[in-house]
């Protein structure tokens, strides 16, 4: 059986067809739901991964992109993406994977699946190899693709003191203009998570780029001011 199957069939004798329907509508996705909370896929995903043994990157990927191209319900791609997160795959959390997450991240294309990688997969790799992602955030952050964009802007929200702000501001300025909800969430977003460190570093940024920033997202920039 494979992982796929594995993973569905605990999903299916799991699920709530109730439930399913209200996340689905919630999340507005064509992708239907198991009904499934959020904890319960996280300890599938722990029962099914935990004999896997990965020794090359490249079975791990492909194991990754089985589950994410197969899947037919949401909370089996949320366990696709559970999956670039065990333990076996740290080694494999470089610059490397970012063909992988690419993927992930335009196909996904909706916050649920996005925001995870990004802060959560995107971010590490850029922390510990700077020097490789800095350029390509760079060109993610001006890339049409708005999930791309948005995914440059998060990748430091786990930065905590030690985000970038110039390469940030770097980062939210091809979209600083931008209509876009998700981009403006963003922006504000990742500000916000910044000013816990350094609310006057925001707060200047905020008053320098006041007439070109939305409301949304200085909003959400000096939530906490």
């Amino acid at each position: 059986m494979t992982l796929l199957a594995s993973l569905r069939a605990k999903l299916i004798a799991a699920s709530d067809s109730e439930r399913a329907a209200q996340q689905q509508a919630y999340m507005k996705s064509e992708m239907p739901y198991h009904g499934v909370a959020a904890a319960k896929v996280g300890a599938i995903c722990k029962e099914v991964f935990a004999p896997l043994v990965f020794t090359k990157q490249r079975d791990w990927e492909e194991h990754v992109r089985a589950i994410w191209d197969g899947a037919k319900f949401r909370e089996e791609r949320y366990c696709a993406i559970a999956l670039t997160d065990v333990k076996q795959a740290r080694s494999f959390q470089t610059p490397e994977s970012m063909p992988l997450y690419e993927k992930m991240v335009v196909e996904g294309a909706w916050w649920d699946l996005v925001d995870e990688i990004a802060t959560n997969r995107v971010g590490p790799i850029f922390r510990a190899h700077p020097k490789a992602m800095r350029p390509m955030m760079l060109r993610w952050a001006k890339d049409k693709n708005m999930w791309k964009a948005r995914t440059a802007i998060l990748c430091q929200c786990r930065s905590r003191e030690d985000t970038d702000a110039e390469f940030l501001y770097a980062c939210i300025e091809p979209s600083i203009a931008s209509k876009e909800f998700f981009l403006r969430k963003a922006i504000g977003w990742a500000l916000r998570e910044y000013a816990r460190y350094d609310m006057a570093a925001v707060k200047r940024y905020v008053k320098k780029n006041e007439a070109r920033l939305s409301g949304l997202s200085k909003r959400e920039a000096l939530k906490h001011a």
